[in-house]
């Protein structure tokens, strides 16, 4: 910490540069390890439950702060226009002393997951190392690297939220591969995806001029917004399939209670022009709220079908 950054202000950048509005994600997306845990017929202990939800909070915080820091040193934070969804925090802007106070704050992060994840490994087996190294590739690689190629770009964000969070959360707490798990960990595979690539859409110029080279950069406004509905509605017809497959309870349609709300916004995305204004997120703000409520409500609504089962 520099000398011009009090202990108060560097705490202040690093809560804000974490995004902690967005954090409740995560232990949505853990919760379904718990609650497919459940639905199988395991009774994980409550510690080891907590721990799995604080592993996808510190991960989750740490791509956010990496996030924030990478951003901010290249320069990519001053060309940016700021929305509720996209553009970062902008904490370091106004704050600039405390950007290696940030960068320290995601190893830490980092380093508690790891934490976390020896114990898991020791309690579960060495499989849960290749879920681990996965994950720490995600979270170091996905600023710096993997938005630099579209599909994994793309790809990335899922694999994190939904076959980590979900699939190997739910190996970590029962010690078995569950195929119940899998079946909803498609939901935040896809919705998670979908919501990384939506709020790519207004930073398109920007992150071009970065050297980032994303799917919106790659496909264009119209092309990537479709995508965004074909991902989002493509995680609703998980949900009947699973039932049908016997991989999912009949509960789970409770997911569906959502589904007006996924129609409407993937009409809104279907109808976006084939060019957005420079510098003008305005039409897109409605659709990029619609997803994260829709993203959130899916997950709960998820959560709570197959807690009812268990």
């Amino acid at each position: 910490m520099t000398a011009a950054t009090s202990p108060a202000a560097g705490l202040l950048a690093c809560w804000r540069s974490a995004r902690p509005g967005f954090l409740v994600l995560s232990p949505l997306c853990a919760g379904l390890a718990v609650t497919t845990a459940w639905q199988d017929g395991h009774a994980p202990e409550g510690h080891a439950i907590l721990l799995v939800l604080l592993a996808a909070l510190l991960a989750h915080a740490a791509v956010n702060l990496f996030n924030e820091h990478h951003d901010f040193v290249s320069g990519l934070d001053a060309t940016t226009v700021r929305t509720p969804f996209s553009g970062g925090s902008g904490s370091l802007p106004r704050h600039p002393e405390a950007a290696g106070v940030v960068r320290r704050a995601a190893f830490a992060c980092l380093a508690g997951v790891v934490a976390i994840g020896a114990w898991f490994l020791w309690r579960s087996g060495p499989v849960m190392l290749l879920y681990g190294l996965l994950g720490m590739a995600l979270v170091v690689a996905y600023t710096g690297w993997l938005t630099r190629r579209p599909w994994l770009c793309l790809a990335a964000p899922g694999i994190g939220f939904g076959t980590l969070m979900v699939v190997g959360a739910n190996q970590a707490l029962t010690g078995t591969f569950s195929a119940t798990a899998l079946a909803a960990s498609l939901v935040p595979t896809l919705m998670v995806s979908a919501l990384l690539l939506a709020n790519q859409l207004p930073d398109i110029e920007p992150d071009r001029q970065a050297g980032r080279h994303h799917l919106p950069i790659v496909l264009g406004p119209r092309r990537a917004a479709r995508l965004v509905a074909v991902l989002v509605l493509g995680a609703y017809a998980v949900i009947p399939l699973a039932w049908l497959g016997g991989w999912l309870p009949a509960w789970a349609l409770l997911m569906w209670l959502a589904a007006p709300a996924a129609l409407r916004l993937a009409v809104g995305l279907w109808r976006l022009p084939a060019e957005l204004a420079p510098g003008d997120p305005s039409p897109l703000l409605p659709w990029l709220g619609l997803n994260v409520a829709l993203l959130l409500a899916s997950l709960a609504l998820l959560n709570l079908g197959l807690w009812l089962t268990a």
